[in-house]
């Protein structure tokens, strides 16, 4: 019988102290999010909606995680929405979820044939498929009690929205990590705001979650969110922690400096008032010069970069 080499002994206890380090940052990613933003109070019901990719799973497996250390009570029953996709595997779920012990529903409801038959060949699904997802998630929030329907949007989801609303809307808008539903009768939270994509590739494959692809949407190529994706992912490359830095800017708004006449009153702007937002004082060089991991916009010169 062969032993371990030494080299393979080493190998195995990096990957477990990296493992370890892995999951600790996302608990504690979500944990942030979760009081950041008040997402789950004492009593409530959370249903986290499971789609069977890796981003749903990692979300329900750390609410399970957090919820045996949360110092308030709160339950959790998972849903997944059978769209009877052709070759959807539909034992995978129900399988995952009997051995986990957690509550659960599938619900079957065929939108697939809906949205063939209503989009044309070709055209992006994923609007029309959103909105029929969400109408029956939201009655079956209804029927459960729930009172917080838990997504699995990441950060990378969130920057990625608020550039497709840039590029394709004219909006400063992204993905709110919090949201109370149009009708006012729903509250969706996200508690994976703060985690990065990557890491929940990385999480995925060490929890070995049975993947079920999306092939539907994920399927088609040539999206224009896969293009904003891309997009991001160069610039961490050439940047890292670009994309870190543009999500803190989500969370440091300074409506003065914009050119919403809804948030900011410009037009009774008068002299002799307190600057808001540091008034010019917010367009010194130095102010750029913060965070270490930005180091400079492009390969010009401070100056030009700076003062655009």
């Amino acid at each position: 019988m062969q032993t371990p080499s030494n080299d393979d002994a080493a190998r195995a206890k990096k990957a477990a102290f990296e493992a370890g380090k892995l999951t600790k940052r996302l608990r504690h990613h979500v944990g942030d999010a979760i009081n950041d933003f008040k997402m789950i109070e004492a009593g409530d019901r959370i249903m986290v909606c499971l789609s069977g990719g890796k981003d749903s799973y990692a979300l329900l497996d750390i609410l399970l995680g957090l919820q045996k250390s949360a110092p308030i009570d709160f339950s959790i029953v998972a849903v997944n929405l059978d769209q009877k996709q052709p070759g959807f595997p539909a034992d995978v779920l129900p399988t995952y979820l009997d051995a986990l012990g957690v509550e659960y529903r599938i619900v079957e409801e065929d939108t697939y044939s809906i949205v063939k038959r209503v989009v044309p060949e070709g055209k992006t699904t994923c609007g029309l498929c959103s909105r029929l997802r969400r109408g029956i998630l939201y009655r079956v929030a209804d029927e459960l009690g729930a009172t917080k329907i838990a997504l699995g949007h990441h950060r990378d989801d969130i920057l990625e929205t608020l550039f497709l609303n840039m590029f394709y809307a004219g909006k400063l808008k992204a993905m709110p990590p919090k949201l109370v539903s149009d009708d006012g009768r729903h509250m969706v939270i996200r508690p994976l705001a703060y985690c990065r994509e990557s890491d929940l590739e990385r999480y995925a494959g060490l929890r070995a979650f049975p993947i079920i692809p999306c092939n539907l949407c994920g399927s088609q190529p040539n999206l224009q969110r896969q293009v904003v994706k891309q997009m991001i992912q160069d610039w961490e490359r050439r940047f890292p922690g670009r994309a870190e830095t543009m999500f803190r800017a989500l969370q440091n708004v300074v409506p003065s400096h914009l050119a919403d006449t809804s948030l900011y009153s410009f037009a009774d702007l008068q002299l002799g008032e307190v600057p808001a937002g540091g008034g010019d004082i917010a367009f010194d060089r130095e102010s750029f010069d913060a965070p270490a991991t930005i180091s400079i916009l492009d390969s010009r010169p401070r100056e030009t970069a700076c003062d655009e």
